[in-house]
C-alpha cells in the first residue's frame, strides 16, 4: 500500500523501514516529518493510507480532506486514539487501525522510574556531586515498602506497573471498570476511583483518554487526595487538568508530580526547542516546581517497544491491503 506516515523521525523510518523490508514485497512507504493537521493534510496525496503517532491531528475537517486525497485507512503507531474522530471516520469509511500493545513494560518501567527519581531525588543529587556539592540536605525520601498505589487502568501495562510496585512490597489497589483476573492474581484488589484518590499515597494514571476520562484528575479530585500525594501520568495528558494539577502544588496538597505526557504537548514534545523560549505559560509554570519531574513522551521508546511498533503498524497495513481489514481496528464502540 502507498502510506504517507506523517511526523516522521529518524528512529521511524529506521525502525518501520526494517519491518517493510521484512516483506516480499513491502509497502510503498512515503516518509513525512510535519505533523497531520488541517494545513498539511494535502501532503498525502496519492495515498491510499496515512501513518500517524499521538500528536497528529485527525478531526473530522482533515478526515474529510483525506478522504477526499483516496485515503481508506488510518494506521497509528500507537495504543491511543483519542486524536482521531472516529465517528466521522466511520461515516466516511476510512477504517482506522492501532498498535494495542507493544512494550507494557517499557511504560511500566518508565513510571517507576519516575517515582523513584521524584522520590529519591537523584536527579537533583547528580546535579549537586557534578558540582562538587555532597550535602543531603533536601534529598530526604521515603520507603515504598507499605505504601498504598493506586493503578488507574489494569490494561497490559497498568498490570505490568503493579506487578513492579508489588515487587517493592507496595499494597496495589486498581481502579478499572472491566476488571482482571490477573491483577488480583498477583495481590493486588480493586476498588472504586472515590477510595483511589482518597487513600492512595501514590496514583499513576494507565487509562485511555475518552470523553469520559478527559480531566479525570480535575480541581475535585485533586482536593479529597491525601496530603503530600504522588501523582504519575504516562498515559495521556488530557486525563489530568493541568491548571487543577499547579494550583494542587501551590497548597501542597500534591507532594511530587511525575508526567511523560502533557495535555498541550502537540506544540513542545518531540521537538528540540533549547534555542527558544517556551510560549506555553502554563507549561513553564509547572517546570518552575522543585517537585516536578516531566519527560517529553519517552515512556515507551525502548528498542523492543520501536520494534514491536513498526511491526505491528506493517501487519495493518499488510491484513487491509489483503482483506479490507486491518489486524487490529479501532470502532467507534471503544468510546462506550
Amino acid at each position: 500500500m502507498h502510506t504517507a506516515v506523517f511526523s516522521t523521525k529518524p528512529y521511524d523510518r529506521a525502525f518501520l523501514e526494517a519491518a517493510n523490508h521484512a516483506l516480499a514485497p513491502g509497502h510503498d512507504l512515503r516518509f513525512i516529518e510535519v505533523r497531520l493537521a488541517a494545513d498539511t493534510a494535502a501532503l498525502a496525496a496519492g495515498a491510499e493510507a496515512v501513518c500517524l503517532f499521538v500528536n497528529d491531528v485527525a478531526d473530522r475537517a482533515v478526515l474529510e480532506a483525506l478522504n477526499a486525497a483516496g485515503v481508506r485507512l488510518i494506521a497509528l503507531r500507537c495504543a491511543g486514539f483519542n486524536n482521531v474522530d472516529l465517528v466521522a471516520a466511520e461515516e466516511l469509511g476510512i477504517a482506522v487501525a492501532r498498535v494495542p500493545a507493544y512494550s507494557p513494560e517499557a511504560v511500566a518501567e518508565h513510571t517507576a522510574a519516575l517515582i523513584l527519581t521524584l522520590n529519591r531525588k537523584t536527579h537533583r543529587a547528580f546535579n549537586r556531586v557534578r558540582e562538587g556539592n555532597f550535602e543531603l540536605d533536601g534529598l530526604i525520601g521515603f520507603d515504598l515498602k507499605g505504601r498504598t498505589v493506586g493503578v488507574v487502568g489494569t490494561g497490559k501495562i497498568g498490570l505490568a506497573f503493579a506487578r513492579i510496585m508489588r515487587g517493592f512490597g507496595c499494597e496495589v489497589v486498581g481502579c478499572d471498570p472491566f476488571p482482571s483476573d490477573e491483577f488480583t492474581a498477583i495481590g493486588a484488589r480493586y476498588a472504586s476511583w472515590d477510595d483511589v484518590i482518597e487513600t492512595c499515597d501514590i496514583i499513576s494514571l494507565h487509562c485511555p483518554l475518552t470523553p469520559k476520562t478527559h480531566h479525570l484528575v480535575n480541581g475535585a479530585a485533586i482536593a479529597r487526595m491525601k496530603q503530600g500525594v504522588m501523582l504519575i501520568n504516562t498515559g495521556r495528558g488530557a486525563l489530568v487538568d493541568t491548571a487543577a494539577l499547579i494550583a494542587g502544588l501551590k497548597r501542597g496538597q500534591i507532594g511530587h508530580v511525575g508526567l511523560d505526557v502533557y495535555e498541550e504537548e502537540g506544540d513542545l514534545f518531540f521537538e528540540n526547542l533549547s534555542d527558544q523560549i517556551i510560549q506555553d505559560d502554563v507549561f513553564a509554570r509547572l517546570m518552575t516546581f522543585p517537585n516536578v519531574l516531566v519527560t517529553g513522551h519517552q515512556a515507551f521508546f525502548t528498542a523492543e517497544a520501536m520494534e514491536a511498533i513498526a511491526s505491528t503498524t506493517i501487519a495493518n497495513l499488510t491484513a487491509f491491503a489483503t482483506t479490507g481489514t486491518p489486524a487490529h481496528p479501532v470502532s467507534r464502540a471503544l468510546l462506550a
